[in-house]
């Protein structure tokens, strides 16, 4: 059984469950979900706790044996299996298919994995862990989710701030959960309770943003020209490789193509985002700018794409400072499009 992250303190209160599985790529809510499990169980007397961290030379057998062993001291236990690499691998798998099979009494299994691709959460092993206990997949909180999480933390220790210190707050944060709990948690041992100004935001926060390269392309999707410079300096910064980025922003220009000359040929858009394999939020990000941006434009974005690429091989006149400018120049350039009104919706 799933439940979403959120769920987790409500469900925890009506009942314990033998096996819960946490899986995710954001550390700090997949800490804070598996801290808030085991303090529910440490409040019900399972006071034993049995850590196992699968590496390279793990023994699997050592698991089967601390489920099968009761405590000299009839205590109830926590067994808490940590995976690290998401791939327990052959004799791993069928340990924990046996394990699930027949879980021991008197003992809450807690197994922490990162994040799971579709391939990974198809296999037998994983399916097995779903279906015998209780789920919790943690996703990513996205650049418009992030000021109402951050308004929510805020609200934890008694604190307010309008909106636009909660954007001036996600801007120097973006990509970077763990240093955004920090930040929070300094502006309350900073100022007392109540409503904070943006002066003293602005004074405490430092600019800890770490970003990707996906999200330069979701700016320039999303036309964004602000972020879009912010990100790719951010990028500069922390010396990404010019190469990489075009290749994000190409892949971005290609799919939009496809979309565009599918929109204008009287295709769905739902089939049309499913054939370029778009899922999730991002989904309506690029069918907007498909319908914003002519094909003509975007085919000039790929021949500027193409001129940046010569420059990054020396085959062409430039340094790496003109790199930066041309990839700044290019998502400019596709953010300029006017809209165009179609009739098909998602």
């Amino acid at each position: 059984m799933r439940i979403k992250a959120e769920q987790l303190p409500q469900h925890l209160q009506n009942q314990l469950a033998p096996l819960y599985t946490i899986f995710g790529n954001e550390p700090l809510l997949v800490i804070e979900a598996a801290d808030l499990i085991r303090k529910c169980t440490r409040q019900q007397g399972f006071s034993e706790h049995e850590i196992f961290t699968v590496d390279h030379h793990f023994r699997w057998p050592d698991i089967l044996n601390a489920g099968g062993n009761l405590s000299l001291f009839g205590d109830r236990k926590i067994i808490d299996i940590r995976i690290p690499s998401g791939k327990p691998g052959r004799e791993g798998s069928k340990t924990i298919e046996s394990y699930c099979l027949a879980l021991p009494q008197d003992t809450v299994t807690l197994i922490t994995l990162p994040k799971m691709d579709k391939q990974s959460q198809s296999t037998k092993w994983f399916k097995v862990i779903e279906n015998t206990g209780v789920m919790v997949p943690i996703y990513p909180i996205t650049r418009s989710q992030l000021p109402a999480w951050i308004k929510q933390r805020l609200g934890l220790q008694q604190q307010t701030a309008d909106s636009n210190s909660l954007r001036f707050i996600a801007d120097k944060v973006e990509g970077n959960l763990l240093a955004a709990h920090h930040e929070i948690q300094k502006l309350a041992l900073l100022y007392p309770q109540g409503t904070l100004t943006f002066e003293q935001i602005k004074n405490a926060i430092l600019d800890v943003a770490r970003y990707d390269v996906y999200q330069l392309s979701e700016a320039m999707a999303a036309s964004d020209p602000v972020r879009y410079a912010r990100i790719l300096a951010g990028l500069q910064g922390e010396g990404t490789a010019p190469p990489l980025i075009l290749a994000a922003l190409t892949e971005q220009i290609r799919q939009l193509v496809f979309l565009r000359k599918g929109l204008d040929q009287g295709m769905p858009p739902a089939q049309l985002l499913k054939s370029a394999r778009i899922w999730g939020e991002r989904q309506n990000t690029v069918i907007s700018a498909a319908r914003r941006i002519p094909v003509r434009q975007l085919l000039q974005g790929l021949i500027h794409a193409a001129k940046i690429d010569r420059i990054n091989k020396g085959a062409s006149k430039g340094n790496t400072a003109d790199a930066w400018n041309e990839l700044l120049q290019l998502g400019l350039n596709i953010i300029s499009s006017k809209p165009i009104i179609y009739n098909s919706r998602l």
